[in-house]
């Protein structure tokens, strides 16, 4: 009885480990909801808002983990193509689900070309994939801005002035997206019991969710898994490890696009110069925040992170206002628990790997000594 006791105490010990941000979100939000006064039929329709909104750009971070590549800070290079194919559809006036799917197919190859040139440069950073990423971002970020501010409307031709600056050349900061706003949402329009639910969009998503569990059955998808547990031992058994690596950042990159394309269909307005910069990290936040690590994440961990990291943020500001009268420590709060759970989450990730190779050198002490 006493080792049943001690093998449940240690199992809800490592339970907790494993899901540190999780179950401290869940308690945030436990205290925050009655705060905030919101009542639930308004917090619920404002979770599948936000689920159908951000989910598809979530899943796309899956892929580069499960080839050991990290979190991949350089989805926001698929989230500009995605801007560029946007402002390129507003230019033409095409609207609607073939506005959508124009978007799509104009910002693909962009999203191609911009993960392979990524792939190419974290093969060469082994180790360091998630800080080269970032910086990545930062480089093609200015090479996006070149673009828009200055070579559209100039080199590139605008049709529409509403797009361009008084100046003549250069995209506005806002684009307005009414062309396209809420048309995949609204397609098959459902509502229970007072909530919106925007069935196409999640049908979307859940085909991203099945694809990707057909996709890890895959042999490109058993080379990734294979890559992610041991690059030397994946070379050894013939995989091709620098060419899988760039595949899944392409993928990634792809992936993200079609996301941002969603994202901003849900939103009707582009920030032009800010709107890519601030998806990526509430993107890798929210998967931390379901309980993923580094090295393992699944789709649950997507649903889950969704769900309790914006339902902070919706909360977060009302029940700041409501405690100390001051909504704006909500907007401070929110921002501030982005980034402080990426850095708790890589924290842990790292004390827990410590561990865990502590853990097999005691196993392979203990086994030597008993041979001896």
């Amino acid at each position: 009885m006493k080792n049943l006791n001690i093998s449940r105490k240690e199992k809800a010990k490592r339970f907790v480990e494993n899901n540190t941000v999780p179950i401290l979100f869940v308690i945030i939000c436990a205290i925050g909801i009655p705060l905030s006064g919101y009542s639930m039929n308004y917090l619920v329709n404002e979770i599948f808002v936000r689920l159908s909104r951000n989910s598809f750009l979530i899943l796309s971070l899956l892929i580069p983990i499960m080839a050991g590549m990290g979190l991949n800070f350089g989805m926001t290079l698929g989230a500009m193509a995605a801007e560029i194919g946007l402002i390129v559809i507003c230019n033409l006036g095409v609207v609607g689900i073939p506005g959508m799917i124009l978007a799509a197919v104009i910002s693909t190859p962009i999203s191609i070309f911009l993960g392979w040139m990524c792939g190419n440069l974290l093969n060469m950073a082994k180790g360091r994939e998630m800080v080269t990423s970032y910086i990545i971002g930062f480089f093609v970020n200015g090479v996006y801005q070149l673009v828009v501010l200055y070579m559209m409307g100039s080199i590139i031709p605008i049709a529409n002035a509403s797009l361009v600056l008084s100046r003549g050349y250069g995209i506005r900061n806002t684009v307005n997206l009414t062309g396209i706003r809420k048309h995949l949402d609204n397609l098959i329009p459902i509502r229970i019991a007072g909530v919106s639910i925007p069935f196409a969009t999640l049908i979307v998503i859940a085909l991203l969710c099945l694809f990707i569990l057909w996709f890890r059955k895959t042999k490109l998808g058993q080379d990734m898994r294979a890559v992610g547990q041991d690059l030397e031992v994946a070379r050894a058994s013939g995989i091709k490890v620098e060419r899988t690596r760039i595949i899944s950042i392409i993928m990634s990159t792809v992936f993200a696009g079609y996301g941002m394309i969603i994202y901003l269909q849900n939103i009707g307005t582009l920030n032009t110069y800010n709107s890519h910069t601030q998806v990526g990290m509430f993107s890798i936040a929210a998967l931390l925040v379901g309980g993923a690590s580094v090295a393992k994440a699944n789709i649950r961990n997507v649903f889950l992170g969704v769900i309790l990291f914006h339902l902070m943020f919706v909360i977060s500001p009302m029940a700041g206002k409501n405690l100390i009268g001051e909504a704006q420590l909500g907007e401070y709060f929110r921002v501030f628990v982005s980034y402080g759970v990426i850095t708790v989450s890589l924290v842990l990730y790292e004390v827990r790997k410590k561990r865990e190779l502590s853990y097999e050198g005691d196993e392979l002490a203990a086994e030597q000594k008993e041979e001896k």
